[in-house]
């Protein structure tokens, strides 16, 4: 599994790449004077010119500053799809995960990606080792979000999470941001299409203890099954494997607190129990 997007031959990121460096030659400026103006490392510049690394749109607008594009590239990031703004390995996740009619989640670590704030997704990545690049771990950031836009969509999925008591009681990212977080966590457990469930300490039997899962249901009615662990990450399509993950899913449900003793949880933790 890659920590750094490697675009393929003749993606957006190349092409926006490209134009940066043109626009930087028409503009008389070496690689070195460029990265000097936009306060980067030159070696950041040639990645972005390489398309080796995408041009976030707040990165964008400032290289549209320095070389008088009116917009060009800020237009040209907007138009990019979503799942190319992954990782490699995330991408086949990310473009059933925009179509999908169910989406379950188990986690055991850390809150799902589909439901941190910006702030607490940018704490989970600065504790990520080894370290990423600041723009690479801003990438991830900006990707992460915009993947939370399916919850906006005119007939949204139907969202299922159950989490691990032990991650709403660690502060990632300082306690301000915790609460926050957990905040956020019971808006979406009251939401008709979201279910939300707290797996409590200490509980057993478990059947998650083999780690973390999220399954998936396309608009055909096809069930995948997406698993990630450390620097490996797998699509499980096949049926009898996916079947074997469901019934996995459906003990948790009955191990886990009901989403109203998980919702009471939640307001505890923030004060209002």
């Amino acid at each position: 599994m890659q920590s750094v997007k490697r675009p393929r031959k003749g993606s957006s990121w190349q092409a926006i790449g490209a134009g940066v460096a043109q626009f930087r030659k028409r503009a008389r400026l070496t690689q070195e004077q460029f990265a000097e103006a936009a306060s980067l490392h030159v070696d950041t510049v040639r990645s972005i010119e390489q398309g080796r690394l995408a041009l976030q749109p707040d990165r964008a607008v400032q290289f549209d500053e320095l070389l008088d594009t009116g917009g060009v590239l800020a237009a040209m990031v907007a138009k990019v799809p979503v799942r190319e703004r992954m990782p490699q390995f995330a991408e086949g996740l990310v473009e059933i995960e925009q179509e999908a009619v169910s989406i379950l989640s188990y986690e055991t670590q850390v809150v799902p990606g589909l439901l941190q704030t910006k702030d607490y997704c940018r704490a989970s990545f600065d504790s990520r080792f080894p370290r990423f690049e600041d723009e690479t771990a801003e990438q991830w950031v900006t990707s992460r979000m915009e993947r939370q836009q399916i919850w906006q969509r005119r007939h949204s999925p139907f969202g299922h999470f159950i989490l691990e008591e032990g991650i709403l009681r660690t502060a990632l990212g300082g306690a301000d941001v915790m609460r926050e977080q957990i905040r956020v966590l019971r808006e979406y457990s009251a939401l008709d299409r979201m279910g939300l469930q707290i797996m409590p300490m200490g509980r057993v039997p478990h059947a998650g203890l083999a780690g973390p899962m999220l399954l998936l249901e396309t608009p055909d009615h096809d069930h995948v099954v997406y698993l990630e662990v450390q620097r490996a990450s797998f699509l499980v399509d096949d049926p009898d494997e996916v079947s074997a993950y469901q019934l996995k899913y459906g003990m948790l449900r009955s191990q886990a607190l009901s989403p109203e003793e998980s919702a009471c949880l939640l307001d505890g933790l923030l004060g209002e129990s």
